[in-house]
């Protein structure tokens, strides 16, 4: 019979809070009996996009990302801060027009993940955007230095190798879209 051990949470403190993120320092038990401390970081969830067109080729963002110190290429994505409960699918669509400018006719959920079960409590909501059509972007102000430009999958898998990309969520993505096409 298999048996579940689940951590038990003794206490809680919040040590800090803003609009997109709470962290947590949880007193803990252990399934042994030893406790300790862990940290927990609460974010919204949110969606990420992986825009083909019908080329085959995929648009993704560049921008700079301040906790890393770099500019890199990543599939577009965010959550919506002024309604966190939103369906994933229309967060994915919101994002997408916002960076991309790009409308989407079907939208195709690939898959959800964990950015980081380890520490984050936020869910990654993955789709496939077909049926693209043009129009303006409408930017937040933070993503005043993003760029965008369509690549195909050679090039992708090529800047993934050269560290162009290193958006785990946009790698991870890029491999759902694989598994799905060899499905």
């Amino acid at each position: 019979m298999f048996v579940l051990d689940i951590i038990e949470r003794l206490s809680r403190r919040t040590v800090y809070r803003n609009r997109w993120t709470t962290v947590h320092e949880d007193e803990i038990r252990f399934p042994n009996g030893q406790s300790g401390i862990y940290g927990l970081v609460e974010k919204t969830d949110f969606a990420l996009v992986v825009p083909q067109h019908a080329d085959g080729r995929f648009q993704m963002v560049e921008q700079y990302r301040y906790p890393v110190s770099g500019r890199f290429w990543e599939f577009p994505a965010g959550a919506l801060e002024e309604n966190p409960d939103a369906d994933p699918t229309e967060i994915a669509r919101t994002e997408l027009e916002e960076e991309t400018g790009l409308r989407a006719q079907v939208m195709t959920k690939l898959g959800e993940q964990f950015p980081a079960s380890g520490l984050t409590t936020n869910v990654c909501h993955i789709y496939l955007a077909t049926g693209l059509e043009p129009g303006p972007t409408e930017r937040e102000s933070q993503e005043a230095d993003m760029i965008t430009a369509k690549f195909s999958r050679a090039e992708i898998i090529e800047m993934i190798n050269k560290g162009a990309v290193k958006d785990s969520l946009t790698i991870s993505a890029f491999g759902l879209l694989a598994i799905a096409d060899w499905g």
